[in-house]
């Protein structure tokens, strides 16, 4: 009887908002949290960063008040970071939650992150850290073409899917096809990890000229509220993985003369565009359902959550 009882029981539910950035994920996140008493669980890779306060769109501290934030700025630029430590991090945090909560919200624009929490990480071989070292030295010395011609050569099959203007992907493959002696893709695909809750996709969306006005609103918004000052006191850490970001290498690049403030500012935008557009695409493989991401349909979305929980 009593295992009938336990089979019986509703499994947890993770309501994951995912969408582009500037589309109000934030702001649906908290008014979630606040209405069904939870929390949430930060999986956006550039909010772990507590220097990266406002070129990645962080919580405010007023926000970070109303409802408590999980990986948000408990990380320093110059600590090792990967998806790896948060699939091992986050994942016993929310079944430690999960004991005295019904519901939890997770949200962000980091796509690789929430896989990592939904569905688990392909497990790849130890890395040999020389590779790594060589691999970056030849990013600054040659170039990112010099990184995507060596992927090209070791791993076709993954040069064909990779986001070829992130040299951080483009080392960890490589990293990878060097230490192992085989592919990159070789790796991918493996079977999944079974996870102890119901994902419930939630996703916000809009028409794309409206999508645009709210980046450029938005990066406005940010050299207003000091982006250069904050991009000018982490410029002697530029090299690092965290700061290979949109917002802070193109005020980097108007530091080194390279180019104007106001194309700094102009580019900052255009590559946002850019990298909502990825998110974009890569979000269209999730089973969610949709919604505008406007805040008037903020109690449908409430609704149609609860009319889950029920």
């Amino acid at each position: 009887m009593r295992a009938e009882t336990y089979s019986m029981k509703k499994p947890k539910l993770l309501v994951v908002l995912i969408g582009p950035t500037a589309i109000g994920k934030t702001a649906l996140a908290i008014r979630l949290a606040r209405h069904f008493d939870t929390e949430i669980i930060s999986a956006d890779s550039r909010q772990f960063f507590r220097e990266m306060k406002i070129g990645t769109a962080a919580p405010s501290p007023i926000e970070l008040k109303k409802v408590l934030h999980h990986f948000i700025g408990h990380k320093s630029i110059s600590d090792e970071y990967s998806v790896g430590h948060f699939e091992n991090e986050s994942i016993p945090l929310i079944n430690s939650l999960f004991e005295n909560k019904k519901t939890l919200i997770l949200v962000g624009g980091s796509g690789l992150y929430i896989d990592a929490v939904l569905f688990g990480l392909d497990r790849f071989p130890a890395i040999n850290p020389e590779y790594r070292l060589q691999l970056n030295t030849l990013l600054q010395e040659k170039g990112i073409e010099t990184l995507q011609n060596l992927l090209q050569q070791k791993d076709p099959v993954y040069f064909g899917k990779v986001d070829r203007d992130n040299p951080h992907r483009l080392i960890r493959a490589l990293e990878v096809c060097l230490s192992s002696g085989k592919p990159y893709s070789a790796f991918l695909n493996q079977k999944k990890t079974a996870r102890h809750f119901q994902p419930l996709i939630i996703g916000l969306q809009t028409e794309r000229k409206k999508l645009y006005e709210r980046i450029n609103k938005r990066v406005d918004q940010m050299v207003s509220d000091g982006l250069e000052n904050e991009a000018k006191s982490l410029y002697p850490n530029k090299q690092l993985n965290a700061l290979q970001t949109v917002g802070y290498q193109e005020f980097f690049d108007f530091f080194d003369g390279a180019i104007t403030r106001e194309k700094a500012i102009e580019s900052i935008k255009q590559n946002t565009r850019r990298f909502a557009k990825r998110q974009i695409t890569w979000f269209k493989k999730y089973d969610a359902t949709w919604f505008d991401g406007n805040s008037e349909n903020y109690q449908a979305i409430i609704e149609f959550v609860q009319h889950k929980i029920s």
